[in-house]
């Protein structure tokens, strides 16, 4: 179906000018924003309705207004939004029809049964709100493109084969390990939400000149923007793509050739920075004929084509970074973000624990912030990690580390965590690969 734009969104493009056009980016360094899983914050659960101490939903869109306050429409440097997924929280279906029809069964789970409950909230409260965040974006002007996660699927659950440990649960809870032989696994299938909100023929990418291909409805797509001098080339891929998915892709560069290109995905590294999977959700071990793994997806495609530069995903909770040479030589940057499990806003807002006694889990309005500069004498990309709620970068918040570094990065001092996100890509073969900047 195709999506209208709302009375809001068409009063903000007369307002900016923008007329749903992208601005042009001067000269110089450009920004790239990163959004990871903003599940938590549109979450019906998380909403004062629901008997939450806020609406976590405000937290969401007071970041998608950081974001457009930046974009270069608006005079910031801005150029394009990045989302890695999971941008909703709940499904719509026990299970899709599709993967029914192939055997598949669903199990109950105690363990995730608020996180795989099936109902209606996720169409009439979940993508209505992520819709009108996104809305905010199109306002501005600003190309994005959005990679699909696990909870943004029709789909979600326990599959059978792998129980979680029902004597665990009743005894020892506190001994459960995040694997599959002690809380199951999860497959997922269906993404008619998905292309309802973000497909090919919605509002916000029909007719784009930016927005230049597609497949399976939208489930994955390619966008260009201009910045620095470049014409970059974006795909948003859906989470451990299938081989059909990869060829399309590689069609897709094959008409871009030469541009550097940047991919956006789910889940592909851990955050010890491997190509691992989350163990509790490895569709390629439920599903191998069907999907490909993190390392499939390095070994089949992304090492091989020289114009594929960097590597974005979310997904797995925290940081995790690593560079590896492709085939021809040159450097790839694959880098995890993912904020979800913070939750001091929560707390703030006098909010009980949740599991474990744990903060109750909203995102506290982080993203990340990857600004480039290109005409250096060595190209290299600043990145930084900013919370549209405490409006300030993680590196000058006294209590970042206090607040959040025992969860994610236990093992690191504070100067290590507070380098997990804010730190340096040095691009040094960038020109090489693709020419001075405004070159032919």
């Amino acid at each position: 179906m195709r999506q209208m734009l709302s009375a809001a969104l068409l009063a903000a493009l007369v307002l900016t000018g923008c007329s749903g056009d992208t601005a042009v980016a001067p000269p110089g360094p450009f920004t790239l924003a990163v959004i990871p899983d903003t599940q938590n914050y549109v979450d019906y659960s998380h909403q004062k309705a629901a008997g939450f101490a806020l609406d976590a939903s405000e937290l969401f869109i007071a970041q998608m207004r950081d974001v457009a306050r930046r974009a270069v429409g608006n005079g910031g440097d801005v150029v394009f939004l990045a989302s890695v997924g999971d941008v909703w929280q709940h499904q719509t279906e026990p299970i899709d029809p599709e993967h029914a029809a192939r055997g598949f069964e669903a199990i109950d789970n105690p363990v995730f049964a608020s996180e795989l409950k099936v109902g209606d909230e996720a169409k009439t409260v979940e993508i209505p709100k992520a819709i009108e965040g996104y809305e905010i974006i199109a306002a501005a002007g600003l190309p994005f493109g959005v990679a699909p996660g696990n909870h943004d699927y029709d789909a979600m659950w326990s599959a059978a084969g792998f129980p979680p440990d029902f004597a665990k649960l009743q005894n020892d809870r506190a001994s459960l390990r995040m694997v599959p032989e002690d809380i199951g696994m999860f497959h997922i299938g269906g993404l008619d939400n998905f292309r309802s909100a973000f497909g090919a023929d919605t509002a916000f990418f029909e007719d784009k000149a930016w927005y230049v291909d597609h497949y399976a409805g939208g489930a994955n797509s390619a966008q260009t923007f201009e910045a620095g001098g470049y014409d970059f080339l974006h795909i948003a891929l859906q989470m451990q793509a299938p081989d059909e998915v990869l060829e399309w892709l590689r069609g897709v560069l094959a008409k871009h050739p030469g541009k550097p290109t940047i991919i956006s995905t789910h889940d592909y590294l851990s955050t010890q920075g491997e190509r691992h999977p989350n163990p509790i959700v490895d569709l390629e071990r439920l599903d191998p004929d069907h999907h490909n793994s993190a390392e499939e997806l390095w070994t089949k495609l992304i090492s091989q084509h020289d114009q594929i530069f960097l590597v974005l995903c979310g997904h797995q909770h925290g940081q995790g970074r690593r560079v590896d040479e492709n085939v021809h030589g040159h450097d790839v940057h694959q880098i995890l973000a993912d904020y979800q499990d913070r939750g001091q806003v929560a707390v703030d807002a006098g909010q009980p624990p949740g599991h474990f006694d744990r903060p109750v889990a909203i995102g506290d309005g982080w993203y990340r912030l990857m600004t480039f500069d290109l005409a250096a004498d060595v190209p290299r990309v600043k990145v930084t990690t900013y919370s549209s709620h405490y409006q300030t970068n993680s590196r000058f918040m006294a209590t970042y580390a206090e607040w959040y570094k025992a969860h994610e990065r236990p093992e690191a001092s504070d100067a290590e965590f507070h380098a997990s996100d804010d730190f340096e890509l040095v691009l040094d073969d960038f020109r090489e690969r693709f020419g001075d900047p405004g070159g032919d």
